[in-house]
Parts: C-alpha cells; structure tokens; sequence
C-alpha cells in the first residue's frame, strides 16, 4: 500500500538501527527519503543502497545551520518537505551519583533541544507544502524511570511534553501539521547494545537479564516495528492523531 505516495520525507539519525528501518519502510510506502546521518560513510552508503528515492546529508542535528543546509537541499532537489521523523540520539549509561555535567548536557542537546530544532525548523517547510507530520522518537524511557538512565529518561520525558505543546500550537493555528511522539521499549539496535555493553560484562549481563523478564513478550523488538508505527502517524491513515505518545514495547509498560 503506498501510503506515502510522493510525499517528502527527512529522516535524521538514518545511518543504522531505527532511522534506517524508517527510511527503508517510507520508500517501500512510496515516499523519497532524505537520509541525515553524524556518519557520512554508512548514511551514504546506505542511500546508494535504497536507490533514487533516498539521498543523504551528513547532518550534525545540534548545529541549527546544518538543518538549514539539510531543508535547503529537500527544497532543491525534491521541492520541499512533507514529513520529518526526529530519529537522532544516543544512549549513555549513568546515575544520579555518576552522570557527570557533561554527560547530562550532550544528552539532553542531542535528544531533546535537537529535537526542537528539527521541529521548529521544519513547521514552515512543511506548512508551505500544505501540511504533513512530524514523528518524535520518544522512548518509554520518557514514560518510567531507569535508575542508569538518568539523563536519558530527563531528555526522552521532554520530547514527550514538547511535542504536546507543539502539536496543539499547529493545530489550534490551521496549520495541518500533525505532532505525535513514538515510543519505542528496547530494541535490537547497536544503540541499545552499546549502551549495555559500557556497563561492563557482568552488570551488563544483569540488566539484560532483568530487562527481558520485564517484558511481557520476553524479547527485544525489532526496528522495522517501530517504523511500522512512524509510519502510520506519518500517513493520511492517523489523519485525526496528534499530540499523541504511541508505545511500541512488547508489554514493558503495561506492567
């Protein structure tokens, strides 16, 4: 079903894990993909890869030119823009006692004022074209608390109320632009597995071990199930959804 037929799309954080399956599963759906990546070398190659429909930029997401450069490029080359998913982040590992001041302010500019950036940076893109949506990757990590994740369930519970108040702004302001988080449990990404691994073996160990027996479907989800989900905020088919969370987790927050 092409349910994005010819609509535009810019994907950041696209170079692996979730970003690519939602590149990948938006040109199967008819959409053309601008790719955004830190990595230069597997974002270009992954766009070779997807074919006509995909392109790439190395985009640094912190850096409020490169989104500029980024949206100049989509308005060039495919006319401007219908969707962007806000994919880029990282994942790093610490408490209240061990977060240093460091840590805490390159996690929260990465996954949460990036996030900003994309959103407020693209609402006059897309609103040019008539309207579209905007997919935050959230996480469950913004709904529960993790003691070792400390930082990380600060920046993800922002994405959350951000996207809330933005959504009802483009709302209440006609602009047919449709704001909605997606928040994915754990998956199998090398995020996730690096994340783990700097535990070190044995805590790390401990915690996948504790993390699958509190998911009721005992396993990790895969990528593509998450960009099923981006997917369908992005499309016509959630056309009455916004300021929504949507979680995809395997029954970790139902418990």
């Amino acid at each position: 079903m092409a349910q994005m037929e010819d609509k535009i799309v810019l994907v950041t954080g696209a170079a692996r894990g979730i970003g690519l399956a939602v590149a990948e599963r938006m040109i199967e759906a008819g959409a053309r993909v601008m790719l955004s990546d830190i990595d230069a070398e597997a974002g270009a190659a992954q766009a070779r890869r997807l074919g006509e429909r995909a392109a790439f930029q190395v985009h640094d997401v912190t850096v409020a030119s490169q989104w500029d450069t980024v949206l100049e490029d989509l308005e060039q080359r495919w006319g401007g823009l219908d969707v962007t998913v806000n994919n880029a982040g990282i994942a790093q590992m610490g408490d209240i006692e061990s977060c240093t001041p460091a840590q805490w302010q390159k996690t929260l500019e990465i996954n949460l004022t990036a996030v900003m950036t994309g959103t407020q940076k693209s609402i006059p893109k897309i609103k040019a074209r008539g309207g579209g949506a905007i997919v935050n990757i959230a996480s469950i990590e913004g709904l529960i608390g993790e003691q070792m994740a400390m930082a990380y369930n600060a920046a993800k519970g922002g994405v959350r109320l951000f996207s809330k108040s933005a959504a009802i702004h483009c709302a209440r302001s006609g602009y047919n632009i449709r704001i909605n988080c997606v928040c994915p449990g754990f998956i199998e990404t090398a995020m996730v597995t690096d994340a783990v691994g700097s535990l070190g073996a044995e805590m790390a160990q401990q915690f996948q071990q504790a993390l699958l027996a509190r998911v009721p479907m005992g396993r990790l989800g895969h990528p593509r199930e998450i960009a099923n989900a981006v997917l369908f905020l992005a499309s016509d088919d959630a056309s009455f959804v916004t300021g929504s969370d949507l979680v995809v987790d395997g029954g970790h927050t139902a418990c």
